[in-house]
């Protein structure tokens, strides 16, 4: 028992030791290294997630943000199939995808105007804060005006292709009947948002990178800052 106390006690003792180190590694930043550090390291994530996105298959090509006809419509895509017209459906998504490839390019100035707006106070918050503090912050500052970005990029992309029309109506038939969400009847707004999510889950994974690697990150204030939170 006299063991067990003791291995109990090194525990303790050895998380608080981590928690004051922790606390340490962050006090020594200046609030000048933490902000301009956290700014260069959002602008080459966020940057990097567009490039990713913001070219030929970026949607398409990658499963973890390809754009499906959303549920609901899976019946009715099934039904297509079964009559011969897969092609249609596949010709759907493709330019759902492209016009969301489209859209994404034009996130960059936004997304370097919410970083270079970004207070000393933010930059302590995100720095302190959990594993995707970064993205969060990201969410709340840029959804609405990328949004407002995004729908006419994606609107002029969708006249191009017939079937939006009839993706309105179907889809705007299944949401009267519960079937669909009210969110996804348009195609549009359908597929602004979910640009949108796969633009914020690749910020995530970029901000994922550079805070299990801050010694990778080409800027050194970059690798001081992400440091000391390890510290």
């Amino acid at each position: 028992m006299k063991n067990l106390y003791g291995l109990w006690a090194a525990i303790a003792i050895g998380l608080f030791s981590l928690t004051q180190a922790h606390a340490a590694g962050l006090a020594e930043l200046s609030s000048k290294d933490a902000t301009k550090g956290l700014r260069e390291a959002l602008i080459k994530g966020s940057q990097a997630a567009v490039a990713e996105l913001g070219k030929q298959d970026g949607f398409l090509g990658n499963e973890r943000v390809r754009i499906p006809l959303p549920q609901g419509l899976n019946q009715v895509e099934g039904m297509m199939r079964g009559l011969g017209m897969g092609k249609y459906a596949d010709e759907l998504v493709t330019a759902m995808n492209r016009a969301a490839e489209s859209a994404v390019v034009g996130a960059k100035p936004l997304l370097v105007k919410a970083v270079k707006s970004m207070s000393v106070q933010d930059a302590k918050a995100i720095l302190g804060g959990g594993q995707d503090a970064a993205t969060q912050y990201f969410k709340r500052t840029t959804s609405a005006p990328l949004t407002d970005k995004f729908l006419p990029i994606v609107s002029k992309a969708t006249q191009k292709v017939q079937l939006a029309d009839k993706y309105n109506e179907f889809a705007g038939k299944g949401a009267r009947f519960g079937l669909v969400d009210a969110r996804d009847a348009d195609l549009n707004s359908y597929v602004t948002r979910k640009a949108l999510d796969g633009l914020y889950l690749m910020i995530a994974e970029e901000e994922k990178k550079i805070r299990q690697d801050p010694a990778g990150a080409a800027s050194g204030i970059i690798s001081k800052v992400f440091g000391a939170i390890g510290k």
